[in-house]
């Protein structure tokens, strides 16, 4: 087969993702691989995309080969799935599959966000290879690798595809929004509404003055379109050391002593591409110079999105996890499918309460599986991201199991115990009034 390697990784060669394809390449001779250096020259291919429309004409299979940033894929392939959208070529019929390299954070949400824009574009897809960053070195990784690449080309065969193409969806009309009278601010509190209002987003721009109206607290508003960004993030790790982001725009300081600094925080977004738009993409990928710090956690989040929320299932599962691994009680997400006045008004007032009362629930295990994921990660390179290390380590947040003697003592105990028929005889229901007896303690001091 003719395959095409859309490498989105911006750093080019030297992405780790596109060295399984380089491995596959070598193992697999009879079959041709081109590589699109996709997200090192994204801002070439914005100026002529005519390079880009040849080489997927000529592909048979469409490979996408990047690194998962930020519970989807980098920015830069965000801009390339527009580009593609936005060229007016027909890819009806075209094949297409993926391969990722991560630490398993969040890879499903990134590989179903490719999926469903190969289903908008007509293009059929098979199931891709979600690979740790380290499983090209293990014997084990090389033959999963091998197993996938050799299942995709039977699959391809046979045409067995994962769905069948789906049908362009009817455009989408929101229901409107009135502003109210706004009554005076209190100044006890402020909250930072993060948009992306692009010209035109007439939608979204009203229900943001609508929150604004209501909410009883000052707001300030950030526009991603009026901020420099001077690129998405290359993942050169340089902040990794200094704290400091390579580009000179200026962003991390003004994420830092600016946005950060507010008691709330909303996300306003017109919903494209299933995802919260290129703009909005390359501000969560630039946060990384923050690392995997949760330096927001205790700050309730909220947001506020135009477009049909409800079909985008796995677009309502990246919020949830990003306000669950940051620590972040979610107010709430204000639609205008149905009842725009009323989402907002409760938007407003459950970020209102969540504020006054510092309300912070439990994690869930969207938030506590991504949390040991990025707890294990920053421990074994914790000579290299010190400033993460520093922070885990401060607040607490290496819980490994192993730190619990106790616990693990006392389960030996209780094993032994369980094991022998005549003491479990017994001791009959001692066993669940002997679990259930600190229960019992803090219910009784009340």
């Amino acid at each position: 087969m003719n395959i095409l390697v859309i490498n989105g990784s911006p750093k080019g060669k030297y992405s780790i993702t596109l060295q399984s394809c380089l491995y596959l390449k070598k193992k697999y001779p009879t079959h041709s691989f081109g590589i699109l250096n996709a997200g090192q020259r994204i801002k070439t291919l914005e100026k002529d995309f005519s390079p880009a429309l040849e080489a997927i004409e000529k592909a048979e299979l469409l490979l996408f080969c990047y690194p998962v940033y930020t519970f989807i894929a980098p920015s830069q392939i965000h801009r390339f799935i527009r580009l593609m959208k936005e060229s007016g070529a027909d890819f009806t019929g075209k094949i297409a599959t993926q391969i990722t390299t991560s630490k398993h954070f969040y890879d499903v949400t990134a590989h179903r966000y490719i999926e469903d824009n190969c289903a908008d574009m007509g293009i059929r897809f098979l199931d891709g290879l979600s690979a740790d960053m380290d499983d090209l070195l293990e014997e084990k990784g090389r033959r999963q690798a091998e197993d996938w690449f050799r299942m995709t080309m039977w699959s391809i065969d046979k045409g067995y595809f994962k769905t069948e193409i789906r049908s362009k969806s009817s455009t989408f009309v929101g229901q409107p929004c009135t502003i109210p009278l706004a009554s005076g601010k209190s100044g006890s509190r402020k909250v930072v509404i993060v948009a992306d209002i692009k010209a035109g987003d007439t939608a979204l721009k009203t229900m943001v003055d609508s929150f604004i109206a209501r909410f009883p607290y000052e707001c300030e508003l950030v526009n991603l379109q009026d901020f420099p960004f001077q690129g998405g993030c290359i993942s050169c790790f340089n902040c990794a050391a200094t704290g400091k982001c390579i580009y000179g725009d200026g962003f991390d300081d003004y994420l830092r002593g600016f946005i950060h600094k507010h008691d709330a925080i909303i996300y306003a977004f017109r919903i494209e591409d299933h995802s919260m738009g290129v703009r909005f993409k390359m501000y969560d990928d630039r946060q990384f110079c923050n690392g995997h710090r949760t330096v927001t956690m205790g700050t309730p989040f909220g947001y506020i999105t135009d477009g049909p929320l409800s079909k985008e299932e796995n677009l309502r599962m990246i919020i949830e996890g990003r306000a669950q691994v940051g620590g972040n009680y979610l107010a709430g997400v204000a639609t205008n499918e149905f009842d725009t006045d009323g989402q907002l008004q409760k938007l407003s007032d459950t970020l209102c309460y969540a504020m006054e009362n510092s309300i912070c629930p439990p994690q869930n295990f969207l938030g506590t599986g991504g949390m040991k994921i990025f707890r294990d990660l920053i421990y074994l390179m914790r000579g290299m991201m010190r400033a993460d290390h520093k922070f885990f380590k401060s607040h607490g947040q290496y819980d490994f199991p192993q730190k619990k003697w106790k616990t693990s003592l006392s389960m030996y105990l209780v094993g032994f115990l369980m094991s022998r028929k005549s003491l479990r005889t017994r001791m009959g229901s001692k066993m669940n009034e002997g679990m259930i007896a600190p229960y019992r303690k803090v219910i009784d001091r009340l």
